[in-house]
């Protein structure tokens, strides 16, 4: 497993679909993965340091697990089959939940827990981006500083 940093979310063009961008800690690969304009929102949202005035699902998710006293250690992008992102939530305890990565980024930046990508995910859908490339990706970071989370608006799927 090889951990991974949340770039931030943008709108992918033509297709108006978002994208969360992870980047390998130490290391050149950056992850994207499509992921739902509500999702984009609530990772936006807390990448932004945005509080809702009523809490958001994740919100919620985080508020449960503090009053149950469960503590969430990891988040793990697991596996790419059929063109779909795969990602478990490990507990403290132990236990492991299923997650569509999405749910589980928005979980993991609301918890300060770390997300990780297994080395067959990072070899299938990473892209390496040398050093040299890396003012394209700077470039990248400073749409996402001028964008709002509403700017994901809703879909059509």
């Amino acid at each position: 497993m090889n951990e991974l940093d949340v770039v931030g979310v943008r709108v992918e063009m033509p297709s108006n679909q978002p994208i969360v961008l992870l980047r390998e800690v130490g290391g050149d690969r950056y992850l994207p993965i499509w992921i739902g304009p509500g999702e984009a929102t609530a990772i936006a949202f807390a990448q932004q340091g945005m509080a809702p005035a009523r809490p958001l699902t994740h919100d919620l998710f985080k508020d449960v697990l503090e009053a149950v006293g469960q503590e969430l250690t990891q988040v793990r992008i697991t596996d790419l089959r059929e063109g779909v992102f795969y990602a478990e939530l490990v507990f403290a305890s132990g236990v492991e939940v299923s997650a569509r990565p999405s749910d589980a980024i928005a979980l993991a930046l609301r918890t300060g827990t770390p997300i990780y990508g297994s080395d067959g995910v990072l070899d299938d859908a990473g892209i390496a981006i040398p050093d040299e490339q890396e003012d394209e990706v700077e470039k990248f970071r400073e749409f996402l500083d001028q964008i709002s989370p509403e700017d994901f608006g809703s879909s059509n799927q």
